[in-house]
């Protein structure tokens, strides 16, 4: 067998020895951020703290939940997380069945495809794009951080890929029952693309969870960032005069422990979706990768 060619087993052992060291390369600064959020004010600020905590204390993560802005951030994300993640795959999936039809089926599907690549690679500016939001009501909306960003069209292009590559005999039996196209989708073709639909949501998701810019632009309430935003905002631009905090808080968000703690509570539903979605993310990594 050829798992038994030495060639073979010297080609394993440097893959695995490559995988192995970017993976520490990637736990690495995870534990040293959770290492300062442990640590005291005095050791972290002097950047004494490396992948052990010193002076072990939780009053980072105290101080944390006791400002508001910072809840209110968490559920803000949370939402929209949720709720754009939800109403994109609706959007995105019907989208891409649809265009995944034959032209004799479905007579300007190239015209639709057309336009959805155009939209894809030229964008109107940034301006253009303030003033319409602004025209319809959307600033300072919550509603804001989701329709303007709805549909991916990468997303919906891929999709539909993967619908056109699905057997055409799936199709013409459930039209010999009598199915419609609404009852073909939900209950042909959806059941069979979960690590499809699996790995677009995850990808939809954390891209919602990260997005800080259109918080930035559109939400002229601090109380109503999404946590990016937030976090941007007082780790990156270190700008306390926006957040609405205290003297006192001012003094406790200046704590390099403090930061740790809200990058780390940041990174945390990220990283408990992931594995319950892992199996399907790694199917629909290699679906359609050979082709009979």
């Amino acid at each position: 067998m050829y798992y038994k060619d030495p060639s073979y087993r010297v080609f394993y052992y440097i893959n695995l020895a490559l995988l192995i060291g970017i993976s520490i390369l990637c736990i690495l600064p995870m534990i040293h951020i959770f290492a300062v959020s442990l640590s005291g004010k005095s050791a972290a600020e002097a950047n004494l703290v490396t992948f052990f905590p010193i002076d072990f204390n939780f009053e980072s993560y105290t101080k944390t939940f006791e400002n508001d802005n910072f809840g209110n951030a968490i559920i803000t994300s949370i939402w929209r997380a949720i709720t754009g993640t939800t109403l994109g795959m609706i959007v995105t999936i019907m989208a891409a069945f649809s265009l995944s039809r034959s032209s004799a089926e479905f007579r300007v599907r190239a015209l639709y495809v057309w336009f959805f690549l155009f939209i894809m690679i030229f964008d109107a500016g940034l301006v253009p794009n303030y003033l319409l939001v602004q025209k319809v009501g959307l600033v300072n909306s919550f509603w804001v951080l989701i329709l303007p960003g709805l549909v991916n069209v990468w997303n919906m292009i891929l999709m539909m890929n993967f619908f056109r590559a699905l057997p055409k005999e799936l199709d013409e039996a459930a039209i010999v029952d009598g199915a419609t196209s609404f009852r073909i989708l939900f209950s042909v073709y959806l059941p069979i693309s979960l690590p499809a639909i699996a790995t677009i949501s995850l990808f939809t998701m954390v891209g919602h969870w990260n997005s800080w810019f259109d918080g930035m632009l559109y939400m002229r309430s601090q109380e109503q960032w999404p946590l990016a935003t937030l976090l941007q905002t007082i780790v990156v631009v270190q700008d306390f005069s926006k957040t609405g905090i205290t003297p006192e808080d001012l003094e406790m968000m200046s704590n390099r422990s403090v930061k740790a703690a809200q990058i780390f509570i940041a990174m945390l539903p990220i990283l408990a979706v992931y594995p319950l979605l892992q199996r399907f993310f790694v199917k629909g990594i290699v679906l359609g990768a050979v082709k009979e």
